[in-house]
């Protein structure tokens, strides 16, 4: 698949909007990182140079930049986003991203740089728990859980262990950030849209990748000659 460079790396960007932080207000730095991505971050190739951009750079403003670009494919993939808080606050729940379908379903987003450390499956069936109580999700029929990993390892699985092992299968899903990217990729290039996107993340097993990749390989194949 093409991958489109961008013309403004991802550090001069940040530069340019300033420190990301959860400050309220509509010109702030992180509303205007969202808006340039809305306004010019519309192809996956692009999202995929900035997300490897902060992938191979370490510090808060990256992690932070990270968790956004997530939510921006969110809503490339056809999702109502509402962009959560980049750090907890008391009273207020914690999620990274809550991605509603015009389907009814939702998905509650956490991004994770890495697999290396230990991940509390609680934590996020927590917040989808609250978003219930609080009435945004109606119930857990319609609501998923889902961990996007900017750098999966395919020898650490304690987050598939962790879901299988606390009966968290129906509940949560783990998804790398390329097999977003490429979900993204397929509803641009090939005629992959939106209900079917919900069709590979809703039924699969705790880790999506390896469904993903068998899609990308078929819609890959070029047809008969």
């Amino acid at each position: 698949m093409a991958v489109r460079k961008t013309t403004i790396s991802l550090n001069q960007v940040l530069n340019l909007v300033g420190k990301l932080t959860d400050t309220p207000g509509g010109d702030t730095p992180r509303e205007r990182f969202r808006a340039f991505l809305r306004e010019n971050v519309q192809e996956a190739g692009q999202i995929r140079d900035y997300i490897q951009e902060c992938l191979r750079l370490t510090g808060e403003q990256y992690d932070r930049a990270l968790q956004d670009l997530v939510n921006h494919l969110g809503s490339l993939l056809g999702f109502k986003v509402t962009f959560g808080r980049y750090k907890g606050k008391k009273d207020e729940i914690g999620f990274d991203g809550h991605w509603e379908s015009p389907t009814g379903k939702h998905i509650v987003v956490e991004v994770k740089t890495t697999e290396t450390y230990a991940i509390k499956t609680n934590r996020l069936v927590g917040y989808v728990d609250e978003l219930i109580s609080t009435k945004k999700i109606p119930d857990w029929d319609c609501a998923l859980g889902l961990y996007v990993i900017g750098r999966p390892d395919p020898e650490i699985r304690q987050l598939e262990h962790a879901i299988i092992a606390e009966k968290r299968i129906h509940q949560l899903r783990i998804i790398s950030v390329e097999s977003l990217i490429s979900l993204a990729e397929m509803m641009t290039e090939y005629e992959v849209n939106h209900e079917d996107i919900l069709a590979i993340l809703l039924p699969s097993g705790p880790r999506v990748d390896p469904v993903v990749e068998l899609m990308t390989r078929i819609v890959a194949q070029p047809g008969p000659g």
